[in-house]
C-alpha cells in the first residue's frame, strides 16, 4: 500500500504485517520467483531479485522459504513458475485513485477477486489509463530512522539519482527514477546505511484529500484488495490530514 499520509502508511504497514504475516510472506517469496525467472537466480548480476530477497529478509521470511523461492523462480527444481502482471484501476469513494497490480497464474480469479473488492467497498474500476495518468513510476529506497538525518542521507544519495527525500513517519523515503535505485541503494550501501527495501513503485502526482467517512471507506476497500493472494500492491493518492488522521485515531 503506498500514496497517503504518513500516519495511515505506518498503521496500516504494521497492520498487514501483524495480522497477515502468511499473506505478506507469500506475496514476497511470489517477488522472488518472479525477478528469478526474469533476470535469473544469482542475486550479484540481478539487481531486482537482490532487492527482493532483502525486502524478505526485513520483513522475516525464512531463509529456507527465500531459497526454496530463488531455486523455483530460476528452474534449479525442475518446477514451472508462470506468474502474469496485470494492472488493474479504480477509484475509492471520495474519488481517491487507485492502481491494483496483480501477479496472478489465473487472470479471471484475480479481475474477479480486485471487482469484487471494489464493489463491495463502495468503488469501482476505472478503464485502462483513467487513474494510470496520475501516478509516475519512480524508485523508492525507505530507510528507517535513526542515527542519520535527512541531510545527512541526501549528501549520501545525491549524485545517485536522487531527487528528494520525503520524512514518512518512521521512515524516510528516497525517491529516484525507477531507472537509478539501484544506484542509490548501492550508494547506501557503500556508506554502511542500512535500508529496510529498494524497488519501482508507482507514485501520485497529486493527492486526493478525504474526510474521515471518506478515509475510514478508501481504508477499508485498500485492505480488502490487499486481501486478495492475487493482488502484489494497491498504490492510491489518498491524502489524509493530520486532523483527520487524528479522528481516525479517536474512532479505534
Amino acid at each position: 500500500m503506498a500514496g497517503h499520509s504518513k500516519w495511515a502508511t505506518t498503521k496500516h504497514k504494521k497492520a498487514v504485517i501483524d495480522a497477515r504475516r502468511s499473506k505478506l510472506f507469500a506475496k514476497l517469496v511470489k517477488n522472488i520467483e518472479v525477478a528469478a525467472r526474469m533476470g535469473g537466480p544469482d542475486p550479484v548480476g540481478n539487481p531486482t531479485l537482490f532487492d527482493a530477497i532483502q525486502k524478505a529478509k526485513k520483513t522475516s521470511v525464512p531463509n529456507d522459504n527465500i531459497d526454496r523461492a530463488v531455486k523455483r523462480g530460476g528452474g534449479l527444481d525442475g518446477e514451472a513458475v508462470d506468474y502474469e502482471t496485470l494492472m488493474y484501476e479504480g477509484y475509492a469513494p471520495g474519488g481517491v485513485a487507485v492502481l491494483v497490480e496483480c501477479l496472478t497464474d489465473n487472470k479471471n480469479r484475480a479481475v474477479s477477486e480486485v471487482r469484487l473488492a471494489f464493489n463491495r467497498g463502495g468503488g469501482n474500476m476505472a478503464d485502462s489509463g483513467s487513474v494510470s495518468y496520475l501516478f509516475e513510476r519512480k524508485g523508492v529506497v525507505a530507510v528507517p530512522k535513526g542515527e542519520h538525518s535527512e541531510d545527512d542521507l541526501l549528501e549520501v544519495v545525491l549524485d545517485s539519482g536522487a531527487e528528494e527525500i520525503n520524512d514518512e513517519g518512521e521512515t524516510f523515503e528516497i525517491i529516484s527514477e525507477a531507472t537509478d535505485v539501484v544506484a542509490v541503494r548501492t550508494a547506501l550501501q557503500e556508506a554502511d546505511i542500512d535500508y529496510d527495501s529498494a524497488e519501482a513503485q508507482f507514485v501520485p502526482t497529486m493527492r486526493t484529500p478525504v474526510d474521515l467517512d471518506g478515509a475510514q471507506k478508501a481504508l477499508r476497500l485498500i485492505e480488502a484488495l490487499e486481501d486478495s493472494d492475487d493482488v502484489q500492491n494497491v498504490y492510491s493518492n489518498l491524502d489524509i490530514p493530520e486532523d483527520v488522521a487524528s479522528q481516525l485515531v479517536d474512532s479505534e
